[in-house]
Protein backbone atom coordinates (compact mmCIF):
# COMPACT_ATOMS: atom_id res chain seq x y z
CA UNK A 1 0.00 0.00 0.00
CA UNK A 2 1.39 3.20 -0.64
CA UNK A 3 2.47 5.54 2.05
CA UNK A 4 1.67 8.42 0.16
CA UNK A 5 -1.35 9.33 -0.94
CA UNK A 6 -2.08 11.93 -4.48
CA UNK A 7 -5.78 13.38 -4.79
CA UNK A 8 -7.50 16.21 -7.07
CA UNK A 9 -10.51 17.53 -5.64
CA UNK A 10 -10.62 19.69 -7.98
CA UNK A 11 -8.46 19.87 -11.65
CA UNK A 12 -6.50 22.67 -10.32
CA UNK A 13 -5.85 21.64 -6.46
CA UNK A 14 -4.04 18.43 -5.07
CA UNK A 15 -3.59 17.07 -2.41
CA UNK A 16 -0.76 15.11 -1.27
CA UNK A 17 -1.22 12.61 2.02
CA UNK A 18 1.69 11.35 3.85
CA UNK A 19 -0.08 8.23 5.34
CA UNK A 20 1.87 6.27 7.74
CA UNK A 21 -0.89 7.62 10.15
CA UNK A 22 0.16 3.88 12.59
CA UNK A 23 3.78 5.82 13.03
CA UNK A 24 2.33 8.79 13.56
CA UNK A 25 3.63 9.49 9.57
CA UNK A 26 7.21 8.91 10.56
CA UNK A 27 9.73 9.61 8.12
CA UNK A 28 10.95 6.05 6.68
CA UNK A 29 12.96 5.63 3.20
CA UNK A 30 10.31 4.63 1.34
CA UNK A 31 7.59 7.67 2.44
CA UNK A 32 10.40 10.35 1.47
CA UNK A 33 10.80 8.40 -2.03
CA UNK A 34 6.80 8.06 -2.83
CA UNK A 35 6.83 11.81 -1.64
CA UNK A 36 9.70 12.80 -3.49
CA UNK A 37 8.34 11.17 -6.71
CA UNK A 38 4.55 12.13 -6.13
CA UNK A 39 6.09 15.89 -5.83
CA UNK A 40 7.92 15.30 -9.21
CA UNK A 41 4.58 14.48 -10.79
CA UNK A 42 2.53 16.97 -9.31
CA UNK A 43 5.22 19.80 -10.51
CA UNK A 44 4.59 18.68 -13.94
CA UNK A 45 0.72 18.71 -14.20
CA UNK A 46 0.30 21.81 -15.69
CA UNK A 47 -3.06 22.09 -14.97
CA UNK A 48 -2.57 21.69 -10.65
CA UNK A 49 -1.86 25.13 -9.29
CA UNK A 50 -2.47 24.88 -5.42
CA UNK A 51 -0.82 21.88 -3.12
CA UNK A 52 -1.99 21.14 0.02
CA UNK A 53 0.19 19.01 1.97
CA UNK A 54 -1.07 16.99 5.02
CA UNK A 55 -1.25 14.08 7.14
CA UNK A 56 -3.27 10.91 7.76
CA UNK A 57 -4.52 10.70 11.49
CA UNK A 58 -3.38 12.14 14.45
CA UNK A 59 0.28 13.57 13.23
CA UNK A 60 1.17 15.40 10.30
CA UNK A 61 4.77 13.92 10.27
CA UNK A 62 6.99 12.94 13.87
CA UNK A 63 10.15 12.96 12.02
CA UNK A 64 12.53 10.46 10.92
CA UNK A 65 11.08 6.78 12.07
CA UNK A 66 13.67 5.59 14.29
CA UNK A 67 12.56 2.21 14.87
CA UNK A 68 11.95 1.25 10.95
CA UNK A 69 13.48 4.04 8.77
CA UNK A 70 14.36 1.53 5.93
CA UNK A 71 17.55 1.69 3.35
CA UNK A 72 18.80 3.40 0.75
CA UNK A 73 18.55 1.85 -2.62
CA UNK A 74 21.18 1.64 -5.22
CA UNK A 75 23.97 1.29 -2.29
CA UNK A 76 25.67 -1.74 -3.83
CA UNK A 77 29.91 -1.38 -3.67
CA UNK A 78 29.76 1.70 -1.65
CA UNK A 79 31.22 2.40 2.12
CA UNK A 80 29.26 3.44 5.10
CA UNK A 81 30.12 7.06 5.04
CA UNK A 82 28.96 7.10 1.39
CA UNK A 83 25.86 5.34 2.58
CA UNK A 84 24.98 7.92 5.20
CA UNK A 85 25.93 10.70 2.47
CA UNK A 86 23.35 9.43 0.38
CA UNK A 87 20.53 8.68 3.34
CA UNK A 88 21.17 12.24 4.04
CA UNK A 89 20.34 13.33 0.65
CA UNK A 90 17.62 10.94 0.37
CA UNK A 91 15.80 13.39 3.00
CA UNK A 92 17.03 17.15 2.44
CA UNK A 93 16.23 16.63 -1.34
CA UNK A 94 12.66 17.30 -0.09
CA UNK A 95 12.90 20.87 1.04
CA UNK A 96 14.98 22.59 -2.46
CA UNK A 97 11.98 20.16 -4.55
CA UNK A 98 8.58 21.71 -2.46
CA UNK A 99 10.43 25.26 -2.92
CA UNK A 100 11.34 24.40 -6.80
CA UNK A 101 7.33 23.68 -7.31
CA UNK A 102 5.91 26.25 -9.71
CA UNK A 103 2.69 25.64 -7.32
CA UNK A 104 2.42 27.16 -3.93
CA UNK A 105 2.11 24.74 -1.06
CA UNK A 106 -0.39 25.53 1.96
CA UNK A 107 0.91 22.78 4.89
CA UNK A 108 -2.30 21.71 6.76
CA UNK A 109 -0.09 20.57 9.74
CA UNK A 110 -3.10 18.20 10.92
CA UNK A 111 -1.02 17.48 14.24
CA UNK A 112 2.73 16.72 15.30
CA UNK A 113 5.16 17.90 13.52
CA UNK A 114 8.48 16.68 14.85
CA UNK A 115 12.04 17.18 13.67
CA UNK A 116 11.61 16.29 9.56
CA UNK A 117 8.11 17.42 9.62
CA UNK A 118 8.40 20.41 10.85
CA UNK A 119 11.19 20.89 8.05
CA UNK A 120 8.46 19.41 5.51
CA UNK A 121 5.71 22.72 7.33
CA UNK A 122 8.78 24.89 6.85
CA UNK A 123 9.76 24.29 3.41
CA UNK A 124 6.14 24.83 2.33
CA UNK A 125 5.07 28.76 1.37
CA UNK A 126 1.79 28.59 3.78
CA UNK A 127 1.53 27.14 6.91
CA UNK A 128 -2.27 26.61 8.72
CA UNK A 129 -2.18 24.70 11.70
CA UNK A 130 -4.42 22.65 13.75
CA UNK A 131 -5.44 24.14 17.46
CA UNK A 132 -4.09 20.58 18.33
CA UNK A 133 -0.70 20.70 16.70
CA UNK A 134 2.90 20.68 18.14
CA UNK A 135 6.31 21.96 17.04
CA UNK A 136 9.75 20.67 18.07
CA UNK A 137 12.97 20.82 16.24
CA UNK A 138 13.57 17.35 17.33
CA UNK A 139 17.22 16.46 16.70
CA UNK A 140 18.80 18.12 19.53
CA UNK A 141 16.86 16.04 22.20
CA UNK A 142 18.12 12.59 19.79
CA UNK A 143 21.34 13.47 20.22
CA UNK A 144 22.21 15.32 16.98
CA UNK A 145 21.56 18.63 15.54
CA UNK A 146 18.30 20.26 15.15
CA UNK A 147 19.88 21.98 12.20
CA UNK A 148 18.28 19.99 8.87
CA UNK A 149 16.58 19.55 6.03
CA UNK A 150 17.21 23.48 5.63
CA UNK A 151 15.69 24.39 9.11
CA UNK A 152 18.97 26.52 10.33
CA UNK A 153 18.45 28.52 6.86
CA UNK A 154 14.42 29.02 6.93
CA UNK A 155 13.18 28.63 10.55
CA UNK A 156 15.00 32.76 11.14
CA UNK A 157 13.74 33.46 7.88
CA UNK A 158 10.50 33.06 9.42
CA UNK A 159 10.35 33.85 13.17
CA UNK A 160 13.71 35.93 13.61
CA UNK A 161 16.81 34.48 15.17
CA UNK A 162 15.30 34.37 18.65
CA UNK A 163 12.64 32.37 18.48
CA UNK A 164 14.76 30.11 16.10
CA UNK A 165 17.43 29.77 18.85
CA UNK A 166 14.99 29.07 21.28
CA UNK A 167 13.63 26.02 19.30
CA UNK A 168 16.51 24.92 17.80
CA UNK A 169 18.79 25.00 20.85
CA UNK A 170 16.36 24.18 23.52
CA UNK A 171 13.83 21.08 22.50
CA UNK A 172 11.21 22.33 23.74
CA UNK A 173 7.64 21.73 22.11
CA UNK A 174 5.77 24.97 20.72
CA UNK A 175 1.61 24.54 20.77
CA UNK A 176 -0.55 26.13 18.07
CA UNK A 177 -1.32 29.45 19.90
CA UNK A 178 2.59 30.01 20.51
CA UNK A 179 3.25 29.27 16.75
CA UNK A 180 1.05 31.81 15.39
CA UNK A 181 2.03 34.14 17.59
CA UNK A 182 5.66 34.15 16.59
CA UNK A 183 4.77 33.96 12.56
CA UNK A 184 5.63 30.27 12.34
CA UNK A 185 2.08 29.52 10.94
CA UNK A 186 -0.79 31.96 9.41
CA UNK A 187 -3.66 30.38 10.83
CA UNK A 188 -4.75 28.25 13.28
CA UNK A 189 -8.51 26.23 12.98
CA UNK A 190 -10.17 23.69 15.48
CA UNK A 191 -8.63 20.51 14.94
CA UNK A 192 -10.30 17.90 12.17
CA UNK A 193 -12.43 18.72 9.83
CA UNK A 194 -11.88 22.37 9.71
CA UNK A 195 -8.25 22.72 9.28
CA UNK A 196 -8.28 20.61 5.39
CA UNK A 197 -11.40 22.30 4.64
CA UNK A 198 -9.87 25.39 5.13
CA UNK A 199 -6.79 24.95 3.08
CA UNK A 200 -8.48 23.74 0.41
CA UNK A 201 -11.28 26.80 0.45
CA UNK A 202 -8.07 28.54 0.42
CA UNK A 203 -6.30 26.71 -2.41
CA UNK A 204 -9.11 27.05 -4.43
CA UNK A 205 -9.86 30.62 -4.56
CA UNK A 206 -6.07 31.01 -5.45
CA UNK A 207 -6.36 28.11 -8.18
CA UNK A 208 -8.67 31.10 -9.64
CA UNK A 209 -5.83 33.32 -10.31
CA UNK A 210 -3.07 32.85 -12.86
CA UNK A 211 -1.22 29.92 -13.01
CA UNK A 212 1.70 31.64 -14.40
CA UNK A 213 1.30 35.08 -12.02
CA UNK A 214 0.96 32.04 -8.63
CA UNK A 215 4.45 30.52 -10.12
CA UNK A 216 6.06 33.83 -10.43
CA UNK A 217 5.10 35.16 -7.28
CA UNK A 218 6.32 32.19 -5.75
CA UNK A 219 9.91 32.31 -7.18
CA UNK A 220 10.42 35.61 -6.86
CA UNK A 221 9.43 35.32 -3.19
CA UNK A 222 12.10 32.70 -2.70
CA UNK A 223 14.63 34.20 -4.69
CA UNK A 224 14.59 37.73 -2.69
CA UNK A 225 15.28 35.79 0.43
CA UNK A 226 18.20 35.52 -0.39
CA UNK A 227 19.13 38.89 -2.53
CA UNK A 228 21.41 41.71 -1.00
CA UNK A 229 19.81 44.35 -0.88
CA UNK A 230 16.26 46.09 -1.98
CA UNK A 231 17.35 47.24 -5.32
CA UNK A 232 18.36 43.78 -6.51
CA UNK A 233 14.54 42.74 -5.18
CA UNK A 234 12.97 45.39 -7.23
CA UNK A 235 14.84 44.49 -10.13
CA UNK A 236 13.84 40.93 -10.31
CA UNK A 237 9.82 41.98 -8.99
CA UNK A 238 10.07 44.63 -12.12
CA UNK A 239 10.88 42.35 -14.66
CA UNK A 240 8.55 39.53 -13.59
CA UNK A 241 5.90 41.85 -13.26
CA UNK A 242 6.22 43.33 -17.12
CA UNK A 243 6.32 39.53 -17.99
CA UNK A 244 2.59 39.00 -16.81
CA UNK A 245 1.96 42.18 -18.20
CA UNK A 246 2.70 40.77 -21.69
CA UNK A 247 -0.24 38.57 -20.87
CA UNK A 248 -3.70 39.09 -21.36
CA UNK A 249 -4.56 38.60 -17.90
CA UNK A 250 -4.89 42.68 -17.26
CA UNK A 251 -7.52 42.93 -19.63
CA UNK A 252 -9.48 40.10 -18.90
CA UNK A 253 -9.42 41.51 -15.27
CA UNK A 254 -10.78 44.84 -16.28
CA UNK A 255 -13.25 43.63 -18.77
CA UNK A 256 -14.22 40.87 -15.67
CA UNK A 257 -14.72 43.35 -13.76
CA UNK A 258 -16.63 45.89 -16.00
CA UNK A 259 -18.63 42.83 -16.76
CA UNK A 260 -19.28 41.90 -13.24
CA UNK A 261 -17.89 38.70 -13.29
CA UNK A 262 -15.14 36.60 -12.02
CA UNK A 263 -11.97 36.82 -13.99
CA UNK A 264 -11.02 33.88 -16.43
CA UNK A 265 -6.96 34.13 -16.62
CA UNK A 266 -5.89 31.98 -19.02
CA UNK A 267 -1.76 33.42 -19.44
CA UNK A 268 -2.41 34.24 -23.15
CA UNK A 269 -0.04 36.24 -24.99
CA UNK A 270 -1.38 40.27 -24.68
CA UNK A 271 -2.98 41.19 -28.45
CA UNK A 272 -3.05 44.48 -27.87
CA UNK A 273 0.43 45.71 -28.06
CA UNK A 274 2.28 47.54 -30.30
CA UNK A 275 -0.87 47.52 -32.83
CA UNK A 276 -1.49 43.93 -32.86
CA UNK A 277 -4.42 42.62 -33.73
Amino acid sequence: MSVVLVERPSPQVTVVTLHRPDRLNAMSIELVTELHDALVEVANDNACRVVVLTGAGRAFCSGLDLKDHGVVPGIDGLQVGQIAQKAMWVYSRLTPLLRSLPQPVIAAVNGDAYGGGLCLALAADLRFAADGARFNATGIVNGLTSTEMGASWLLPRLVGAAHSNDLLLTGRVLDAAEAHRIGLVSRVLPTGAALIDEALATAERMAGFSRYGLAMTKSTAWANLEVSSLAAAQELEDRNQLMLGFTDNLPEAMRAFAEGRDPVYLDEPRKDLYGAG
